[in-house]
C-alpha cells in the first residue's frame, strides 16, 4: 500500500516540529545584550561587550538544564604537526584552572558530580563542545567554573603527557575498527587541500609530539566569547539565565585578534581514486564517497533522504541487494552534515567467503538504477517515516535537544535546528533522482576497501592481501598505490 506524504504527516503529527505550530518565546529586554530573533521557542542574544552568543530555549519538561557551549573550532582549524589539537585541548580543558580545581575541591567534575549531573566534551570537525545536565537550582554554580575556563584554564606540561595517553589509547582503538579505520583511509583520498583530509583525533605523531606551546596557543587564538555559543535549554527563566551568563562570560573581551577563517577550497576532484587497507580483521568493508555540499546548501535534505532509501534499515536498496542475499552483514549511507563541503558515504560490510568485488558492483548496480530511474512514492514516504522517528527520538529532552543544536551552530546556522526539518518534508521522488546523478558522480567518488588479513605470519599475511582485487569497470581506476 502506498502512502502519500499527506497522509504520512496526519499519522506522524507532522507539525510537532514545525516551528509555526510552537509558542514563540518572548523576547526579554536584559542590559547589554541585544536581542537578535526568534525562531520556533528558540530566542538568539548577543552579549555586546564581547560578542558571545546566546541561545535559549525554556523546555519545562523536567526540573533540569542543560548548558551548552559551543566552540566554532574543530579539526578543520588544525594543520600538519597540530592534528588533534583541537581533541587534546579538550581533555586538557578538565585539568582546572588556578580558582577550580580539584585541590580546592571545587573542578568541574567535582561540583558536577556533587550536585547529581552529568557533563563531558565532545570535539568534531567543525566545532568543539562543553556541557552539562544539571538541577535548574545549580546552574549558576556550573555557569561560574564553565566560564571560567574559557580563558584561565591551566596547561601543564605534565597534564599534556598523561592526556597524551589516553588520546593515544583512543587512536588505537579506532584503529582497531575496520569501518572506522577505512572511513579515515577514505576522507584523507578525497580531501587533498581541505583539513577534512585530517581526522579529528589527529596523527598519531602529532599526538604524541605536539608541543604544551602549540596548544596554549591554540586555545589562545579560538577560545574567546566571540567564537563561542552558549545554549540553555532547560527549566529557567530567561532573563535571570542571561543575567547569569551576563555576570560570568562579561568579563572577558572579544578576542584581541580577528579570529582565524579558513580559506582553503578543496578543488575539484577530476576521476575516480581508490584506497586500500589490509590489516588484521574478522570481516571485509567497501566504502564509497562522493563529494557533496555543506549542511547549510539546499540540496542537503534530498541527499539525506538518499542516505536513508539507499542504506538504513531493512527497507533500504543497500539490505535487499546485499544483506538480504547474505552478500553483506550491514549496510550503512550517510550525507555529512559539516560547515563546509563533505562526503556522502555508504559502506557495506562483507559477508564471509564473499569477494569484496561482488560487493562493490552490487552497490554500484543499486546508484545507477536510482540514478536512471529514481526512487517510489512508498520508498519516500517510509524515509520521511523514518527521519520523524529518529528527530522525534534525538529531541527528547534538554540535552538532546542541545545536542542537535549543537550540530546545527557548528554547520554554520543555528536555524538549521528548524529548516532542515521543513526542507525534508518537501522533499519529492524528482529531487532524490536529481541529486543522486549530479552528486553520485564516479569523477568525484573515492573508493575504499578493508581487506582482513589471514592469519599467519607476516609474509603469509603479504602475500594473501593483495590477491582480490577491485572489479573491472571503464569508469573505475586501479587501486593507488
Amino acid at each position: 500500500m502506498k502512502h502519500t506524504l499527506a497522509m504520512l504527516c496526519a499519522a506522524l503529527s507532522c507539525a510537532t516540529f514545525s516551528p509555526q505550530a510552537r509558542t514563540d518565546t518572548a523576547a526579554v529586554a536584559v542590559p547589554g545584550f541585544k536581542y537578535v530573533r526568534t525562531v520556533g521557542t528558540i530566542s538568539e542574544y548577543t552579549l555586546e561587550s564581547n560578542g558571545l552568543t546566546v541561545l535559549l530555549m525554556p523546555e519545562r519538561s523536567a526540573p533540569v538544564v542543560t548548558f551548552m557551549v559551543t566552540y566554532r573550532v574543530g579539526s578543520r582549524n588544525e594543520v600538519t604537526g597540530t592534528t588533534g589539537a583541537t581533541h587534546l585541548l579538550e581533555h586538557l580543558m578538565f585539568k582546572g584552572s588556578p580558582k577550580y580545581n580539584d585541590a580546592k575541591g571545587n573542578s568541574v567534575k567535582q561540583y558536577v558530580e556533587t550536585v547529581g549531573g552529568i557533563m563531558n566534551a565532545t570535539t568534531w570537525l567543525d566545532r568543539t563542545n562543553y556541557f552539562a545536565v544539571i538541577g535548574k537550582e545549580n546552574l549558576e554554580g556550573y555557569v561560574a567554573i564553565e566560564a571560567d575556563r574559557m580563558r584561565n584554564l591551566w596547561l601543564h606540561e605534565s597534564d599534556r603527557e598523561k592526556e597524551m595517553t589516553v588520546v593515544r589509547n583512543e587512536y588505537e582503538r579506532g584503529e582497531n575498527d575496520p569501518q572506522e579505520a577505512l572511513g579515515k583511509e577514505i576522507t584523507a583520498a578525497a580531501f587533498v587541500a581541505h583539513p577534512y583530509h585530517h581526522d579529528t583525533i589527529g596523527w598519531l605523531s602529532d599526538i604524541e609530539n605536539v608541543p604544551i606551546e602549540k596548544l596554549r596557543a591554540f586555545y589562545d587564538t579560538y577560545y574567546w566569547p566571540d567564537n563561542a555559543t552558549v545554549s540553555i535549554i532547560g527549566d529557567f527563566e530567561p532573563a535571570a539565565a542571561l543575567e547569569l551568563v551576563k555576570k560570568y562570560y562579561g568579563v572577558y573581551p572579544r578576542s584581541p585578534k580577528p579570529i582565524p577563517q579558513l580559506y582553503t577550497v578543496e578543488p575539484e576532484q577530476q576521476g575516480a581514486r581508490r584506497v586500500s587497507v589490509s590489516r588484521a580483521g574478522e570481516i571485509g568493508v567497501v566504502g564509497i564517497a562522493y563529494k557533496t555540499p555543506s549542511g547549510r546548501d539546499a540540496d542537503y535534505a534530498a541527499l539525506d533522504v538518499l542516505g536513508t532509501i539507499l542504506g538504513n534499515g531493512k527497507t533500504s536498496r543497500f539490505y535487499r541487494a546485499l544483506t538480504d542475499r547474505n552478500l553483506a552483514l550491514g549496510v550503512y549511507a550517510n550525507a555529512g552534515f559539516y560547515h563546509d563541503p563533505s562526503l556522502f558515504q555508504v559502506y557495506a560490510f562483507v559477508a564471509p567467503g564473499v569477494e569484496h568485488a561482488e560487493v562493490e558492483r552490487v552497490m554500484l548496480e543499486e546508484i545507477e538504477r536510482v540514478k536512471a530511474d529514481g526512487v517510489t512514492d512508498e520508498e519516500l514516504a517510509t524515509a520521511l517515516a523514518k527521519y520523524e522517528a529518529y528527530t522525534a527520538y534525538g529531541r527528547d529532552g534538554s540535552f538532546a535537544i542541545a545536542s542537535t543544536l549543537n550540530e546545527t551552530i557548528a554547520a554554520g546556522d543555528w536555524t538549521l535546528y528548524y529548516t532542515v526539518d521543513d526542507a525534508t518534508r518537501k522533499v519529492t521522488t524528482a529531487d532524490v533522482k536529481r541529486v543522486a546523478n549530479q552528486y553520485l558522480d564516479t569523477k568525484r567518488s573515492t573508493t575504499g576497501w578493508f581487506v582482513p588479513l589471514p592469519p599467519g605470519p607476516p609474509a603469509e599475511q603479504s602475500a594473501a592481501a593483495p590477491a582480490e582485487q577491485p572489479a573491472a569497470a571503464a569508469d573505475q581506476q586501479r587501486p593507488e598505490q
